[in-house]
């Protein structure tokens, strides 16, 4: 029986083995629609377990399709965050002005979604352990493509033949790597890096977020409910990327502390608490921007094909839509060739679109220049009278296809 959205396989016997590289957010969301539709999935992941914690993050238009098809719409709105209020405050602390969150973002009242991102990775891990194989603590090492499959070896040094391989491994995709040669390719740096982090609440907030700008430079505070724990963001900009920071951990608190080291405000408390997070995630900010997403027997979904960057809130809901979309094409051509070429140009436009909202958000939270912080400024304070913006059309600009389908 195939679901309602997903297209038939019609008159197909043998399930087609599918290995899924990545369980975050895509990779999970394709394995339940690939399930679905007859496949049978392996998910490889390199973490030992689902990855709980994380920075909250947004479901937004055509993604909230995705989930209430999957059947956790009600659990993620039970799990909404609801953030109040946003305050954006000068060098030295005093407020600028305090807006909706929506009014930044943009956003449908009452339907988009902010939840914990280790909220959304629990739901779609309950939702296909019973019917999907994981390999935790495993990764997909070297893959050999020929006329009957892929052979993969893994890190563990098992070795497994699949029809067909997706990489949901994220920005960094070690299966990219594989396929289309060194991340430098692909990746469009944005000129910005950022640290994120918890530290313990001790300021107070509640369901908010607390902004601090100079030109160039960012912190934040952001309040997920009552909790007595924040989670800290810095973020400044840098015009070309520290890629020797990238690879040690220790340089990464160095270069952080030494961007900041005059920086006024709760600036100074949040360095010393980045100096002891045990949970400290450091990148650069930048876009996935690829001619192709596969090569072969393998394909690419999510942030490994896609990645459109933080500044557009929309890496999450960009996950969740390309693994339906991939599964369906799947569903519908027995041909992986077919699959992958329909898959492309379902996706292509929505993902140009959502990628260009990179300038909007850029703008708005981290200018840099006194002249650009300013003129945010003026603006801010102008949101303030208004009502929150409209989403912007990018959100749902592609229908997903398949609801004329009889399951």
């Amino acid at each position: 029986m195939t679901p309602t959205g997903l297209s038939k396989d019609v008159g197909t016997t043998a399930k087609r083995e599918v290995l899924v590289s990545g369980a975050g957010v895509s990779g999970p969301t394709l394995a339940y629609w690939l399930h679905r539709a007859g496949f049978a999935v392996t998910v490889v992941e390199k973490a030992g377990a689902p990855r709980d914690g994380g920075y909250p993050i947004d479901v937004r238009g055509t993604a909230l399709e995705v989930v209430r098809r999957m059947g956790i719409l009600p659990r993620l709105r039970d799990a909404h965050i609801d953030s109040r209020r946003c305050t954006f405050l000068d060098a030295d602390g005093g407020e600028v002005a305090s807006v909706d969150p929506r009014a930044v973002a943009g956003g449908a009242g009452g339907q988009d979604l902010e939840v914990r991102r280790g909220d959304l990775a629990a739901l779609l891990h309950a939702l296909v352990r019973d019917d999907v194989e994981f390999l935790f603590g495993d990764s997909a090492e070297t893959l050999d493509q020929h006329e009957e499959g892929v052979d993969v070896t893994f890190r563990s040094g098992r070795q497994r033949t699949f029809d067909l391989v997706v990489g949901a491994d994220g920005m960094h995709s070690h299966t990219r790597e594989s396929l289309f040669g060194p991340e430098e390719r692909f990746h469009h740096y944005l000129g910005y890096c950022f640290a994120v982090f918890t530290m313990p609440n001790t300021f107070g907030l509640s369901h908010e977020i607390v902004l601090w700008n100079t030109p160039g430079k960012a912190a934040a505070l952001y309040a997920v409910g009552d909790s007595d724990e924040l989670h800290a963001l810095l973020n400044f900009h840098q015009p070309e990327p520290p890629f020797e920071a990238l690879r040690n951990p220790g340089a990464q608190r160095d270069l952080v502390a030494a961007v900041f080291a005059d920086a006024g405000w709760e600036v100074p408390g949040m360095v010393g608490a980045m100096r002891d997070a045990d949970d400290l995630f450091f990148d650069t900010t930048g876009q996935i921007r690829m001619p192709h997403w596969s090569s072969g027997r393998a394909a690419l979904v999510g942030d490994a094909a896609y990645a459109p960057s933080f500044l557009t809130g929309q890496g999450t809901s960009l996950a969740l839509v390309g693994a339906y979309m991939l599964a369906d094409a799947l569903a519908a051509h027995r041909d992986h060739t077919a699959a992958f070429t329909a898959y492309e140009r379902g996706v292509r436009e929505f993902v140009t679109m959502n990628q260009a909202l990179v300038g909007r958000g850029e703008a708005t939270l981290f200018p840099t220049t006194a002249q650009a912080l300013e003129q945010r400024n003026a603006m801010l304070r102008d949101l303030v009278t208004m009502p929150p913006a409209a989403a912007p059309p990018a959100h749902s600009a592609l229908t997903l296809p398949g609801t004329a389908l009889t399951p």
